[in-house]
């Protein structure tokens, strides 16, 4: 259920180069200041550009909010993807889609903060679709733990408690990166919480598994 943002300018190029820099903008704007506090006019003066040229490619300051919200979400589903294709074994896609997870909020941390934040400061309709959009890229994390438990590699567990498991550790490197930084990498931090989340869910086999793929990385 995609909403379309209005915009004045026809040029599809031009468009995602100026709403990725007012986006840019705007979260940290909303991020040091909250949302209500920010004005246009400000997000216009830190993105470098006029308040006019702003309202060419957003219809008001709630349009810019929601798309910086899905910024994320979106990259989610182009990356995992990306980072999984043409890898044979269920463990090892499952692990490349959990670090890709992470890295997508590595690249974005203010973003996944303001999430958190100010997701509440969007309309109903608007909140339903960021809900499902997080839903969708929660699903691609999903399928590799059902293709794990299918392959034998994971107990009979509960995919999508796993999934939300996973969701909220690689969530915490951005709502704590004053504590993580400068001490792990976002590979690190994502290889030992996989060595405390995987321990009661590997079988036998994936244990195996698990261990042959954390020999080949070391």
């Amino acid at each position: 259920m995609p909403e379309r943002i209005k915009s004045k300018v026809d040029d599809a190029v031009l468009v995602a180069r100026r709403r990725s820099q007012v986006i840019g903008a705007s979260i940290q704007l909303f991020g040091k200041r909250g949302y209500y506090a920010t004005t246009v006019r400000e997000i216009a003066e830190r993105a470098g550009v006029s308040t006019g040229l702003v309202y060419q490619y957003f219809g008001d300051k709630e349009d810019i909010l929601f798309l910086a919200l899905q910024t994320v979400l979106d990259a989610y589903k182009e990356r995992i993807p990306r980072a999984t294709e043409g890898i044979e074994g269920p463990l090892m896609r499952f692990r490349a889609a959990v670090h890709a997870y992470a890295r997508v909020i590595d690249a974005n941390i203010d973003a996944t903060v303001l999430a958190y934040r100010e997701t509440k400061s969007v309309g109903r309709a608007r909140r339903d679709i960021i809900k499902q959009k997080e839903s969708e890229t929660n699903a691609l994390i999903e399928a590799h733990v059902r293709d794990c438990i299918k392959a034998g590699l994971f107990e009979k567990v509960d995919p999508e408690l796993i999934t939300y498991q996973i969701v909220m550790i690689a969530h915490a490197w951005a709502l704590k990166a004053w504590h993580w930084a400068g001490r792990l990498t976002v590979e690190q931090y994502v290889d030992r919480n996989l060595a405390l989340l995987l321990h009661p869910l590997l079988t036998e086999r994936g244990r195996r598994e698990n261990l042959r793929l954390v020999s080949a990385s070391a």
